[in-house]
């Protein structure tokens, strides 16, 4: 048994500690005291908070103890992974990895085209950022499944963005212009949130905001694609639900059947591809190689039968060869500046937190650990570079990534593979792409999107957290109703409002003991718990800070007030701070007005296992070793109970030296 006292010998004047905080040990019916640690100085402290914030995974362990030779080997395979699995790479890993690779550039040439058109762009860019940004993955990257590429929610955002400011048909070069100088923007963001440690900034895309944003972003995807679907020419720019269905029901008379039955056709195929792949895992190539037969039996269809006279569009020529430099593309003018800043923050964010979190999905599948820093640096520096070589935006994609995956990757290598394969398609089979018709693109976008929608997920979220749900719910209809980009950020604030809420009304409750127990706890959540006689026991569970302590203090008084108005009797007042992990010189005033509060009331007030921060700002506070003595600290309600219990209202009302622990 164990209580927690306070020697409050030593001067304590100024800002001194006011005596060195000890423990009293009850053995065998005899009290001993045993000092706690010194407490830390600033600097210390400092260290390790600085430590624990930036460096909680602690990266350069890996250097303890090597020499000087080692340190700079692991510190080159820190920087480029590829240093680590590349000296032991063998024909066998080669093997595994050309196959998934070959099969998820099967999978990234017709979406790399397809999302291309989602971000407003040419299609042939939406294959050069197939090309460089995987080969830059492949060096830096420490996941072993992701897959690189464009992907569709970072294109639309991009896309509908830049848009309300430079018209694409218009203006088709300064939009490309606006497009790199936003993926630059980009990259800067991610790598610079990895150099500096700061990736916990991603993690306030919680689960629930990402859920009803993905699937709300899948629906206004799956919707503009009517425009191809449909054969619309004339279609909303607009990326909200209700102009993109007038666009739909207002232009009937340029619907063109021929492309309905293609485009239906060729949806359904793509669908039941998936169907199959989910259905049957080890037939993942199914739902792989759909898209690419899909594109070369349409381009085929139209060839053959020259469907582009009967009103069903086609890509059109693209241009033969490999990126262009485009660092001379970059704007940084005034006037676009602030426009591509947002445009790279928005979409950086997004394409970041989607590429961590598949990265770290089937790493966990795999057994092997991803450094998020580092996948925001590689990110970042991929998307840099992309930038200056004709890329726009691109991440880790769920889609490819999966099927990666499930073609038995071994090593970053398949990106390499995958890169290698656009790269010829590029060179030489660029003529065949002349006649694919836009209408498969588009059925090729919204099988590939469907999956964003995840009702299960956010069943599990209603089921378990109803305020999460309320967060999901508005990322969805924000997205559909108003704008991704807004939808995306109302969901981003309803989050943060919940945070700040949590840290400005902490959670509080009453506690009564189990009986036959020495376990206290919450009296609404334990039918078993009752009150204890004369004692009014509260538990804070959460840090006390300037945010908090008007509502701390009002509502410890109110509970004290209502307790009188029920005629409940007691003389004690126990506050558990076992919960509070922190305080600042607020908190300590609160407890200065608590026990004067007390005081007025006629009670007793007493603290229960302080921890170690709080003990030791209460020791330091200025004066306030003469407000508390060590009657005042337990290590637990137990025995805070006893001692208190054996007090006599004239020793409460005595020497502030007479305590429990004294009489022992």
């Amino acid at each position: 048994m164990e209580e927690a006292n306070s020697n409050q010998g030593g001067g304590g004047g100024g800002g001194g500690s006011g005596g060195d905080v000890e423990i009293t040990v009850t053995m065998n019916s005899s009290p001993r005291r045993v000092p706690l640690p010194p407490p830390q100085s600033t600097w210390a402290k400092l260290k390790t908070r600085t430590k624990e914030t930036f460096f909680p995974d602690d990266p350069f362990r890996r250097f303890n103890g090597k020499l000087p030779g080692t340190k700079w080997l692991l510190g080159a395979q820190f920087l480029f992974p590829i240093l680590e699995w590349a000296p032991t790479y063998n024909f066998s890993l080669l093997k595994a990895d050309l196959v998934s690779g070959l099969t998820i550039a099967s999978l990234a040439i017709p979406q790399g085209i397809s999302y291309a058109g989602l971000a407003n762009l040419p299609p042939i860019i939406g294959l050069y950022s197939s090309f460089i940004p995987p080969l830059v993955y492949a060096v830096l990257g420490s996941s072993r499944d992701l897959a690189v590429g464009p992907v569709s929610i970072a294109s639309l955002i991009m896309g509908s963005m830049l848009r309300q400011v430079v018209s694409p048909s218009s203006s088709p070069s300064l939009f490309l212009q606006l497009a790199f100088t936003s993926t630059f923007f980009a990259g800067l963001f991610q790598a610079a949130l990895g150099i500096l440690r700061l990736g916990f900034i991603i993690d306030y895309l919680s689960k629930a905001t990402l859920v009803g944003f993905m699937g709300g972003a899948a629906i206004i995807v799956s919707l503009q694609q009517l425009k191809g679907l449909l054969g619309i020419v004339h279609f909303s720019q607009q990326m909200a639900l209700v102009p993109v269905m007038s666009s739909v029901f207002h232009e009937t008379r340029e619907w063109s059947w021929q492309t309905v039955i293609m485009g239906i056709c060729f949806l359904g195929l793509l669908l039941l591809a998936r169907h199959i792949s989910s259905k049957k895992p080890k037939l993942f190539w199914v739902s792989a190689g759909a898209p690419l037969a899909s594109v070369i039996i349409s381009t085929l269809l139209v060839f053959l039968f020259k469907a582009q006279k009967h009103r069903i569009s086609v890509i059109g020529e693209l241009k033969r060869g490999l990126n262009s430099p485009s660092w001379d593309k970059l704007l940084f003018h005034s006037f676009y500046l602030g426009t591509t800043v947002k445009v790279g923050l928005i979409t950086g964010i997004v394409s970041l937190a989607e590429g961590v979190a598949v990265g770290r999905t089937f790493a966990a599948l795999k057994g092997y650990k991803v450094d998020g820093n580092k996948e925001m640096m590689a990110i970042g520096i991929m998307n840099i570079v992309g930038s200056c070589t004709s890329c726009y935006i691109t991440t880790g994609a769920f889609s490819r990534s999966a099927v990666n995956h499930n073609a038995g990757c071994k090593t970053a290598m398949s990106n390499i593979v995958m890169s290698m394969t656009v790269m010829v398609t590029l060179l030489f089979l660029m003529p065949l792409f002349i006649y694919t018709p836009n209408v498969v693109l588009a059925a090729i976008i919204i099988t590939a999107v469907v999956g964003l929608i995840d009702i299960t997920a956010a069943y599990h979220i209603w089921k378990m957290d109803k305020m999460d749900f309320l967060v999901c719910i508005c990322a969805f209809l924000g997205v559909i109703f108003i704008s991704v980009e807004e939808g995306l950020a109302i969901a981003v604030g309803l989050s943060i409002l919940r945070i700040l809420l949590q840290i400005t009304r902490p959670k509080m409750v009453i506690q009564g003991n189990i009986p036959g127990t020495d376990i206290y706890r919450n009296l609404y959540h334990y039918k078993e718990a009752t009150r204890v006689p004369g004692f009014l026991i509260l538990a804070v569970e959460a840090p006390i800070n300037f945010a908090n302590v008007t509502y701390v203090n009002e509502r410890i008084s109110r509970w004290i007030e209502e307790e009188k108005e029920k005629h409940i009797t007691f003389q004690f007042v126990i506050l558990d701070l076992s919960a509070v992990s922190a305080i600042d010189t607020s908190g300590i005033s609160l407890f200065m007005e608590l026990k004067k509060t007390a005081e007025k009331e006629g009670l007793m007030l007493a603290f229960i296992n302080p921890v170690g921060e709080v003990m030791e700002k209460l020791q330091r506070a200025n004066g306030l070793h003469n407000l508390f003595g060590p009657e005042y600290f337990y290590l637990t309600t137990g025995e805070a109970i006893i001692w208190l219990s054996s007090l006599s209202k004239e020793s409460r009302q005595g020497s502030k030296g007479i305590s429990g622990i004294s009489n022992l």
